[in-house]
């Protein structure tokens, strides 16, 4: 099957093209990802194959009719300036795909916002939808925005629930029993619970809808310049009382599935869950037998490894080739040692990290001298 068409839009289902400007946000440099990120942002990151973090939101975006779109880029811009127009840019009209690239300009996320507001104001329509690109999730944007005007909300928050012992990493919220937001900290270190479920935690999907004529005067008519949505914007509406939440609701599966995969923990285990099953529906098809190498081990594209290699919990970055013979996830000092090792026991390797091993090894047998021949004196 050719990459270059998702299996899951090759027979859409027809939508009507929603009147709505749409911000992706792809700038993340996902610091938490390592040597993945050296050279590539987040949303960039290869996931279960040939797909990418960033396409869950781009075929989310066309399965729900969006044809305009601006993506913010920032960190790292060149891989998506070129994956996006070759992979999906014939999914949306002429000119209906923008890539605005920030590096060195953006300051955060409100601030993208704003400083690409002409081009989202060009778009038209009443509201503005902001997506994040760093998620593995399945989603209808269509049901959010419909949501968003039914509920007369200037801005409404897509939410999921969590743990509360997970959700120190999210914005993190309160709503009553109407949706609306009634606290709002960002990435709190002791998470309130629900009101109704007090062992689990209400957090932001990085997803909002915001009514336009609001966000512009967020953006441009307060005395301080918002410059992050969490931080600065979403406080700002639950302090007015005009935020309210949107709970995802069940996909494919049978339950709703949204991963941030921010860390080599999350990446490998979001990508493991996609082996027997999907529980969101991939972008591009890519068989398991593609990339999933058995013991929790994940093969990302261009990676070569043999037979005899033992691999457990690991990642294998793209284009590095893993020598016969090679174990890793057994020896957490070992690993450590040559690789890079979570807490949690995740590994990664990468063609680098191989190269040093193997020239200490060099190093090593050309500086020990050669076994002697003569007997000891209790041979």
């Amino acid at each position: 099957m050719s990459d270059k068409t998702p299996a899951v839009l090759r027979h859409p289902t027809p939508a009507a093209q929603l009147p709505v400007a749409t911000l992706l946000l792809a700038g993340g440099k996902g610091t938490r990802l390592h040597q993945l990120t050296a050279r590539d942002s987040k949303p960039a990151v290869p996931f279960a194959g040939t797909n990418r973090i960033i396409d869950f939101a781009m075929a989310n975006a066309v399965r729900s009719g969006l044809h305009r779109m601006l993506v913010a880029t920032q960190y790292a811009p060149h891989s998506l300036h070129h994956h996006l127009p070759t992979r999906w840019g014939r999914h949306f009209p002429q000119s209906g795909l923008v890539l605005q690239d920030g590096q060195d300009r953006f300051m955060g996320t409100a601030d993208a916002a704003r400083q690409t507001w002409d081009a989202l104001q060009a778009m038209g329509g009443d509201q503005v939808l902001i997506l994040a690109a760093d998620h593995v999730y399945d989603m209808d944007y269509a049901d959010l925005l419909a949501a968003h005007r039914a509920s007369g909300a200037a801005v409404t928050v897509a939410v999921d629930t969590v743990a509360r012992a997970e959700a120190r990493g999210f914005g993190v919220m309160q709503a009553d029993a109407q949706g609306r937001i009634l606290s709002f900290l960002e990435k709190p270190a002791d998470p309130p619970g629900m009101i109704d479920q007090p062992d689990r935690a209400m957090v932001s999907m990085g997803i909002y809808v915001f009514d336009r004529r609001w966000l512009q005067e967020a953006l441009f008519d307060r005395p301080v310049e918002a410059m992050d949505f969490g931080q600065d914007v979403i406080p700002d509406a639950v302090a007015q009382g005009v935020a309210a939440v949107w709970q995802m609701p069940a996909g494919p599966s049978g339950r709703g599935y949204w991963r941030d995969v921010g860390t080599l923990d999350a990446l490998r285990r979001a990508q493991l869950d996609f082996v027997a099953a999907e529980p969101a529906r991939l972008p591009f098809a890519s068989p398991a037998s593609d990339w999933y190498l058995g013991r929790g081990s994940i093969a990302m594209p261009g990676a070569i490894v043999p037979d005899s290699a033992r691999l457990t919990c690991t990642l294998v970055a793209p284009g590095t080739h893993v020598p016969p013979g090679l174990t890793t996830g057994e020896n957490a000092a070992e690993d450590a040692r040559w690789f890079t090792r979570t807490p949690s026991g995740t590994v990664l390797i990468t063609q680098a990290m191989l190269d040093r091993r193997a020239a200490h090894a060099h190093i090593r047998r050309s500086v020990t001298p050669p076994p002697s021949n003569r007997r000891g004196l209790h041979a």
